[in-house]
């Protein structure tokens, strides 16, 4: 993975995000996504050595794409300025698709590595289950957001969006309360990568999904469907 290459076409498609530009440096993209997708496929191979689950994740299927979905958003500029990946059990990126929780990674325009792994904004049903999980696992979710590993490299769970109160049919005075509240059960850290060579960057990245799997084994206990009440 060439980094240097990849920060300085990505920081030009920030500077020139239109169709015009992209068909133009085309090329340069198609060969900067080989090199991401060939280090996706490495990951998968070593983050299976500890996490045997992940071994059938197909590669090309965690690669999210460039374009963005502009539908709902004002911003109507046409692609990402980050290569990104989501690697996880099912083979299904997306939350609303099922996919359980994942080891995710991005890069950058401005060279920034964010390395991430757990579950961002699941849907409802995915949520309750996760939150009533809390509750009934409350040692085992103490003892995992404990794992030393875990806390040195990212601290606490991530707390982005975290509501007010507890949900609606939750007892305030529940175990774990503060953590019910969350709308996401991830971790994330981000480091600058532009001096990276290409084993530091997979290096760094498999050492922060290695210390992130307490938290993605947790989640993937907890039953990906569950009965609507």
């Amino acid at each position: 993975m060439h980094v240097r290459d990849l920060t300085q076409f990505l920081a030009e498609l920030s500077d020139n995000n239109n169709r015009a530009w992209f068909v133009m440096n085309k090329p340069r993209y198609d060969i900067l996504r080989e090199e991401f997708l060939a280090l996706t496929t490495q990951l998968i191979a070593d983050i299976a050595k500890f996490d045997p689950a992940i071994a059938g994740c197909n590669p090309k299927k965690a690669l999210f794409r460039i374009n963005r979905d502009m539908r709902f958003s004002h911003d109507k500029s046409p692609y990402k300025t980050h290569f990104s990946a989501a690697i996880t059990a099912s083979g299904l990126k997306k939350p609303s698709q099922g996919g359980g929780p994942a080891y995710y990674f991005h890069i950058d325009a401005d060279g920034k590595l964010l390395i991430a792994g757990g579950e961002y904004m699941p849907p409802s049903d995915r949520l309750r289950a996760i939150r009533n999980q809390v509750i009934s696992d409350a040692p085992g979710f103490n003892k995992m957001r404990k794992n030393k590993k875990l806390v040195e490299t990212y601290g606490d769970l991530q707390e982005e969006g975290k509501l007010v109160r507890p949900p609606k049919g939750f007892d305030p005075d529940s175990p774990n309360i503060e953590y019910v509240k969350l709308k996401s059960f991830i971790v994330w850290t981000e480091t600058s990568i532009k001096k990276k060579v290409p084993a530091d960057l997979k290096k760094d990245v498999l050492a922060g999904f290695k210390d992130a799997y307490p938290l993605v084994n947790w989640l993937r206990n907890v039953p990906l469907q569950v009965a609507e009440e």
